[in-house]
Protein backbone atom coordinates (compact mmCIF):
# COMPACT_ATOMS: atom_id res chain seq x y z
CA UNK A 1 0.00 0.00 0.00
CA UNK A 2 2.82 2.38 0.91
CA UNK A 3 4.63 1.57 -2.35
CA UNK A 4 1.48 2.41 -4.36
CA UNK A 5 1.21 5.75 -2.54
CA UNK A 6 4.85 6.55 -3.29
CA UNK A 7 4.38 5.54 -6.93
CA UNK A 8 1.33 7.80 -7.27
CA UNK A 9 3.18 10.64 -5.60
CA UNK A 10 6.06 10.27 -8.05
CA UNK A 11 3.63 10.30 -10.97
CA UNK A 12 2.05 13.45 -9.62
CA UNK A 13 5.42 15.14 -9.26
CA UNK A 14 6.34 14.16 -12.84
CA UNK A 15 3.06 15.60 -14.16
CA UNK A 16 3.61 18.84 -12.20
CA UNK A 17 7.18 19.07 -13.48
CA UNK A 18 6.02 18.56 -17.06
CA UNK A 19 3.34 21.23 -16.70
CA UNK A 20 5.90 23.61 -15.20
CA UNK A 21 8.24 23.13 -18.15
CA UNK A 22 5.35 23.57 -20.59
CA UNK A 23 4.18 26.81 -18.97
CA UNK A 24 7.74 28.18 -18.73
CA UNK A 25 8.32 27.44 -22.39
CA UNK A 26 5.08 29.17 -23.34
CA UNK A 27 6.02 32.24 -21.29
CA UNK A 28 9.46 32.45 -22.93
CA UNK A 29 7.90 31.91 -26.36
CA UNK A 30 5.39 34.65 -25.70
CA UNK A 31 8.11 37.05 -24.57
CA UNK A 32 9.92 36.52 -27.86
CA UNK A 33 6.80 37.38 -29.88
CA UNK A 34 4.84 40.02 -27.95
CA UNK A 35 3.44 41.65 -31.07
CA UNK A 36 1.53 38.61 -32.30
CA UNK A 37 4.00 37.57 -35.02
CA UNK A 38 4.30 33.92 -34.03
CA UNK A 39 5.07 31.02 -36.35
CA UNK A 40 1.89 29.21 -37.37
CA UNK A 41 -0.43 32.09 -36.50
CA UNK A 42 -0.39 33.94 -39.80
CA UNK A 43 -3.41 32.23 -41.32
CA UNK A 44 -5.55 32.96 -38.23
CA UNK A 45 -5.14 36.72 -38.09
CA UNK A 46 -6.46 39.16 -40.66
CA UNK A 47 -3.51 41.54 -40.18
CA UNK A 48 -1.06 38.73 -40.86
CA UNK A 49 -3.02 37.65 -43.91
CA UNK A 50 -2.71 41.25 -45.07
CA UNK A 51 1.05 41.16 -44.50
CA UNK A 52 1.38 38.04 -46.61
CA UNK A 53 -0.75 39.63 -49.34
CA UNK A 54 1.47 42.73 -49.46
CA UNK A 55 4.67 40.68 -49.44
CA UNK A 56 3.44 38.43 -52.24
CA UNK A 57 2.47 41.40 -54.38
CA UNK A 58 5.87 43.09 -53.92
CA UNK A 59 8.01 39.98 -54.10
CA UNK A 60 10.71 39.24 -56.64
CA UNK A 61 10.69 35.84 -58.34
CA UNK A 62 12.86 34.35 -55.57
CA UNK A 63 10.55 35.67 -52.79
CA UNK A 64 12.78 38.64 -51.92
CA UNK A 65 11.34 41.97 -50.85
CA UNK A 66 12.85 45.31 -49.87
CA UNK A 67 11.47 46.71 -46.61
CA UNK A 68 11.67 50.07 -44.90
CA UNK A 69 9.81 51.21 -41.78
CA UNK A 70 8.81 54.74 -40.83
CA UNK A 71 6.55 56.86 -38.68
CA UNK A 72 4.68 60.13 -39.21
CA UNK A 73 7.77 62.26 -38.56
CA UNK A 74 9.73 60.52 -41.34
CA UNK A 75 6.77 60.32 -43.74
CA UNK A 76 5.60 63.95 -43.75
CA UNK A 77 5.97 65.88 -47.05
CA UNK A 78 9.53 67.12 -47.41
CA UNK A 79 10.81 64.65 -44.84
CA UNK A 80 12.98 61.54 -45.25
CA UNK A 81 10.49 59.45 -47.21
CA UNK A 82 10.55 61.89 -50.12
CA UNK A 83 14.36 61.95 -50.24
CA UNK A 84 14.48 58.15 -49.92
CA UNK A 85 12.09 57.57 -52.85
CA UNK A 86 13.91 60.17 -54.94
CA UNK A 87 17.15 58.20 -54.57
CA UNK A 88 15.47 55.16 -56.17
CA UNK A 89 14.21 57.28 -59.04
CA UNK A 90 17.60 58.80 -59.91
CA UNK A 91 19.82 55.85 -58.99
CA UNK A 92 21.39 53.55 -61.57
CA UNK A 93 19.26 50.41 -61.94
CA UNK A 94 17.20 51.24 -58.87
CA UNK A 95 13.95 52.47 -60.43
CA UNK A 96 12.68 48.92 -60.99
CA UNK A 97 13.41 48.05 -57.35
CA UNK A 98 10.59 50.37 -56.26
CA UNK A 99 8.25 47.62 -57.51
CA UNK A 100 9.61 45.39 -54.74
CA UNK A 101 9.70 47.94 -51.90
CA UNK A 102 7.31 47.47 -48.97
CA UNK A 103 6.85 50.52 -46.74
CA UNK A 104 5.88 49.52 -43.21
CA UNK A 105 4.11 52.28 -41.29
CA UNK A 106 4.13 52.59 -37.52
CA UNK A 107 1.08 54.88 -37.34
CA UNK A 108 -1.98 55.78 -39.40
CA UNK A 109 -0.70 59.13 -40.72
CA UNK A 110 2.45 57.51 -42.07
CA UNK A 111 0.31 54.78 -43.64
CA UNK A 112 -1.97 57.32 -45.30
CA UNK A 113 1.05 59.11 -46.78
CA UNK A 114 2.42 55.82 -48.06
CA UNK A 115 -0.88 54.96 -49.73
CA UNK A 116 -0.77 58.29 -51.57
CA UNK A 117 2.72 57.62 -52.95
CA UNK A 118 3.42 53.92 -53.22
CA UNK A 119 1.60 50.67 -54.12
CA UNK A 120 3.00 48.40 -51.39
CA UNK A 121 2.13 49.64 -47.90
CA UNK A 122 1.62 47.75 -44.65
CA UNK A 123 0.61 49.18 -41.29
CA UNK A 124 1.75 47.67 -38.02
CA UNK A 125 -0.85 47.64 -35.28
CA UNK A 126 0.90 50.07 -32.93
CA UNK A 127 -1.64 52.87 -32.53
CA UNK A 128 0.08 56.25 -32.55
CA UNK A 129 2.71 55.34 -29.99
CA UNK A 130 5.56 55.66 -32.48
CA UNK A 131 4.18 58.53 -34.57
CA UNK A 132 6.64 61.20 -33.41
CA UNK A 133 10.41 61.29 -33.78
CA UNK A 134 11.97 59.02 -31.16
CA UNK A 135 15.27 60.23 -29.77
CA UNK A 136 18.18 57.81 -29.78
CA UNK A 137 18.17 55.29 -26.88
CA UNK A 138 15.01 56.63 -25.24
CA UNK A 139 12.51 53.95 -24.10
CA UNK A 140 10.28 54.69 -27.10
CA UNK A 141 13.23 54.39 -29.48
CA UNK A 142 14.26 51.04 -27.96
CA UNK A 143 10.75 49.66 -28.15
CA UNK A 144 10.48 50.77 -31.77
CA UNK A 145 13.75 49.06 -32.71
CA UNK A 146 12.77 45.80 -31.04
CA UNK A 147 9.34 45.89 -32.65
CA UNK A 148 11.17 46.11 -35.96
CA UNK A 149 13.20 42.97 -35.19
CA UNK A 150 10.02 41.11 -34.22
CA UNK A 151 8.34 42.16 -37.45
CA UNK A 152 11.29 41.11 -39.63
CA UNK A 153 11.28 37.76 -37.86
CA UNK A 154 7.68 37.32 -38.98
CA UNK A 155 8.70 38.04 -42.59
CA UNK A 156 11.28 35.25 -42.42
CA UNK A 157 8.70 32.90 -40.89
CA UNK A 158 6.47 33.52 -43.90
CA UNK A 159 9.31 32.35 -46.15
CA UNK A 160 10.40 35.69 -47.61
CA UNK A 161 13.97 36.93 -47.97
CA UNK A 162 14.34 40.63 -47.32
CA UNK A 163 16.64 43.59 -47.71
CA UNK A 164 15.87 45.88 -44.82
CA UNK A 165 16.84 49.51 -45.34
CA UNK A 166 16.47 52.49 -43.05
CA UNK A 167 14.69 55.39 -44.75
CA UNK A 168 17.76 57.61 -44.26
CA UNK A 169 19.71 55.46 -46.74
CA UNK A 170 20.12 56.62 -50.33
CA UNK A 171 19.90 53.90 -52.99
CA UNK A 172 22.28 55.16 -55.68
CA UNK A 173 22.98 51.91 -57.56
CA UNK A 174 21.43 48.45 -57.62
CA UNK A 175 23.07 46.69 -54.64
CA UNK A 176 22.18 43.11 -55.56
CA UNK A 177 25.27 42.49 -57.74
CA UNK A 178 27.41 43.54 -54.74
CA UNK A 179 25.82 41.16 -52.24
CA UNK A 180 27.62 37.97 -51.24
CA UNK A 181 25.74 35.16 -53.07
CA UNK A 182 26.21 32.51 -50.38
CA UNK A 183 25.63 34.55 -47.21
CA UNK A 184 22.52 33.95 -45.09
CA UNK A 185 22.81 37.22 -43.20
CA UNK A 186 24.84 40.17 -44.47
CA UNK A 187 24.85 43.57 -42.86
CA UNK A 188 26.30 47.03 -43.44
CA UNK A 189 28.93 48.51 -41.13
CA UNK A 190 29.59 51.79 -39.40
CA UNK A 191 33.23 50.80 -39.65
CA UNK A 192 34.60 48.06 -41.93
CA UNK A 193 38.06 46.62 -41.26
CA UNK A 194 38.62 44.95 -44.63
CA UNK A 195 37.52 41.41 -43.74
CA UNK A 196 33.87 40.55 -44.50
CA UNK A 197 34.04 37.50 -42.19
CA UNK A 198 35.44 39.29 -39.15
CA UNK A 199 32.98 39.67 -36.25
CA UNK A 200 35.06 42.61 -35.02
CA UNK A 201 33.50 44.76 -37.73
CA UNK A 202 31.00 47.29 -36.34
CA UNK A 203 27.63 46.37 -37.91
CA UNK A 204 24.78 48.78 -38.48
CA UNK A 205 21.30 47.26 -38.35
CA UNK A 206 19.90 49.88 -40.72
CA UNK A 207 20.81 47.86 -43.81
CA UNK A 208 20.89 44.08 -44.14
CA UNK A 209 20.06 41.30 -46.56
CA UNK A 210 18.65 38.17 -44.92
CA UNK A 211 17.60 34.91 -46.55
CA UNK A 212 14.75 32.91 -45.08
CA UNK A 213 15.86 29.49 -43.83
CA UNK A 214 15.73 27.53 -40.60
CA UNK A 215 19.00 29.06 -39.42
CA UNK A 216 18.00 32.70 -39.90
CA UNK A 217 14.55 32.10 -38.39
CA UNK A 218 16.18 30.67 -35.26
CA UNK A 219 18.76 33.45 -35.25
CA UNK A 220 16.12 36.19 -35.33
CA UNK A 221 14.13 34.58 -32.53
CA UNK A 222 17.27 34.32 -30.43
CA UNK A 223 18.24 37.90 -31.25
CA UNK A 224 14.85 39.17 -30.17
CA UNK A 225 14.77 37.07 -27.00
CA UNK A 226 18.29 38.29 -26.10
CA UNK A 227 16.90 41.77 -25.39
CA UNK A 228 15.80 40.37 -22.01
CA UNK A 229 19.39 39.46 -21.18
CA UNK A 230 20.64 42.94 -22.09
CA UNK A 231 17.96 45.39 -20.88
CA UNK A 232 18.37 48.97 -22.01
CA UNK A 233 20.34 47.98 -25.11
CA UNK A 234 19.16 48.50 -28.66
CA UNK A 235 19.09 45.75 -31.27
CA UNK A 236 22.45 46.75 -32.71
CA UNK A 237 24.21 46.62 -29.33
CA UNK A 238 22.67 43.22 -28.61
CA UNK A 239 23.76 41.95 -32.03
CA UNK A 240 27.31 42.93 -31.12
CA UNK A 241 26.95 40.88 -27.93
CA UNK A 242 25.63 37.73 -29.59
CA UNK A 243 27.12 37.70 -33.11
CA UNK A 244 30.07 35.51 -32.07
CA UNK A 245 28.16 33.36 -29.59
CA UNK A 246 28.15 29.58 -29.56
CA UNK A 247 24.40 29.54 -30.10
CA UNK A 248 24.67 31.56 -33.32
CA UNK A 249 27.45 29.25 -34.48
CA UNK A 250 25.12 26.27 -33.97
CA UNK A 251 22.50 27.82 -36.25
CA UNK A 252 25.08 27.61 -39.06
CA UNK A 253 24.01 31.03 -40.29
CA UNK A 254 26.70 32.39 -42.60
CA UNK A 255 27.12 35.98 -41.40
CA UNK A 256 29.08 38.46 -43.49
CA UNK A 257 29.81 42.18 -43.24
CA UNK A 258 29.39 44.56 -46.17
CA UNK A 259 32.22 46.77 -47.37
CA UNK A 260 31.67 50.49 -46.77
CA UNK A 261 33.21 51.10 -50.21
CA UNK A 262 29.92 49.80 -51.61
CA UNK A 263 27.56 50.28 -48.67
CA UNK A 264 28.88 53.43 -47.05
CA UNK A 265 27.70 56.16 -44.74
CA UNK A 266 28.72 59.27 -42.93
CA UNK A 267 30.64 57.17 -40.37
CA UNK A 268 32.97 55.80 -43.04
CA UNK A 269 32.62 57.28 -46.52
CA UNK A 270 33.03 55.47 -49.79
CA UNK A 271 35.89 57.04 -51.76
CA UNK A 272 34.59 56.30 -55.25
CA UNK A 273 31.22 57.26 -56.70
CA UNK A 274 31.45 54.43 -59.24
CA UNK A 275 31.42 51.74 -56.52
CA UNK A 276 28.88 53.16 -54.10
CA UNK A 277 25.48 51.43 -53.97
CA UNK A 278 23.92 52.82 -50.81
CA UNK A 279 24.85 55.71 -48.53
CA UNK A 280 23.55 55.96 -44.96
CA UNK A 281 23.13 59.09 -42.85
CA UNK A 282 24.65 57.34 -39.84
CA UNK A 283 26.84 59.11 -37.26
CA UNK A 284 24.28 61.91 -37.50
CA UNK A 285 21.63 62.94 -35.00
CA UNK A 286 18.55 64.99 -35.77
CA UNK A 287 15.99 64.65 -38.52
CA UNK A 288 16.68 68.07 -40.09
CA UNK A 289 20.42 67.42 -40.24
CA UNK A 290 19.85 64.13 -42.02
CA UNK A 291 17.47 65.64 -44.58
CA UNK A 292 19.80 68.54 -45.44
CA UNK A 293 22.85 66.34 -45.89
CA UNK A 294 21.05 63.60 -47.81
CA UNK A 295 19.77 66.21 -50.26
CA UNK A 296 23.41 67.23 -50.75
CA UNK A 297 24.24 63.56 -51.41
CA UNK A 298 21.59 63.42 -54.13
CA UNK A 299 22.89 66.65 -55.68
CA UNK A 300 26.43 65.23 -55.77
CA UNK A 301 25.14 62.01 -57.30
CA UNK A 302 23.26 63.87 -60.02
CA UNK A 303 26.41 65.83 -60.84
CA UNK A 304 28.39 62.61 -61.09
CA UNK A 305 25.83 60.89 -63.32
CA UNK A 306 25.63 63.94 -65.58
CA UNK A 307 29.42 63.79 -66.01
CA UNK A 308 29.97 61.35 -68.92
CA UNK A 309 26.81 59.50 -67.89
CA UNK A 310 28.32 58.20 -64.70
CA UNK A 311 31.55 56.95 -66.23
CA UNK A 312 33.83 59.87 -65.46
CA UNK A 313 37.51 58.94 -65.51
CA UNK A 314 38.05 61.23 -62.52
CA UNK A 315 35.35 60.59 -59.91
CA UNK A 316 33.86 63.61 -58.20
CA UNK A 317 35.65 63.80 -54.83
CA UNK A 318 35.13 64.36 -52.07
CA UNK A 319 31.50 64.04 -51.11
CA UNK A 320 30.29 67.34 -49.72
CA UNK A 321 28.27 65.60 -47.01
CA UNK A 322 28.31 65.27 -44.08
CA UNK A 323 28.06 69.02 -43.76
CA UNK A 324 25.19 69.87 -41.46
CA UNK A 325 25.75 66.56 -39.68
CA UNK A 326 29.42 67.38 -39.13
CA UNK A 327 28.70 69.04 -35.79
CA UNK A 328 27.40 65.68 -34.60
CA UNK A 329 29.97 63.57 -36.42
CA UNK A 330 31.75 60.96 -34.32
CA UNK A 331 35.02 59.49 -35.64
CA UNK A 332 35.17 55.69 -35.93
CA UNK A 333 35.96 53.82 -32.74
CA UNK A 334 39.63 52.68 -32.90
CA UNK A 335 38.75 49.31 -31.38
CA UNK A 336 36.96 48.44 -34.63
CA UNK A 337 39.96 49.22 -36.83
CA UNK A 338 41.97 46.17 -35.88
CA UNK A 339 43.65 44.45 -38.83
CA UNK A 340 41.90 41.35 -40.15
CA UNK A 341 43.05 38.00 -38.73
CA UNK A 342 45.56 36.01 -40.80
CA UNK A 343 44.14 33.88 -43.57
CA UNK A 344 43.25 34.29 -47.21
CA UNK A 345 39.96 35.98 -48.03
CA UNK A 346 37.75 34.27 -50.57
Amino acid sequence: MEQKFISRRRCGLIVLLFLGVLVSGWVLYGSAYPFGFRPGYFTRDNSNNELERVLKKASMADKTVIITALNKAWAEPGSLLDVFLESFRIGKGTQRLLNHLVIVSLDQKAHNRCLSLHPHCYKLDAGDKFADAAYFMTPTYLEMMWKRISFLSSVLDLGYNFVFTDTDIMWLQDPFPRFFPNADFQISCDQFNGNPYDHRNAPNGGFKYVKSNNGTKTFYRYWYASRLKYPGKNEQEVLNKIKGSEFIAKTRVKMMFLNTANFGGFCQHSKDFKNICTLHANCCFGLESKIIDLKIVLEDWKTFVASSHGHASKPLLPWRAPKNCSTHYQPPDPKHTLPPPPGKLT
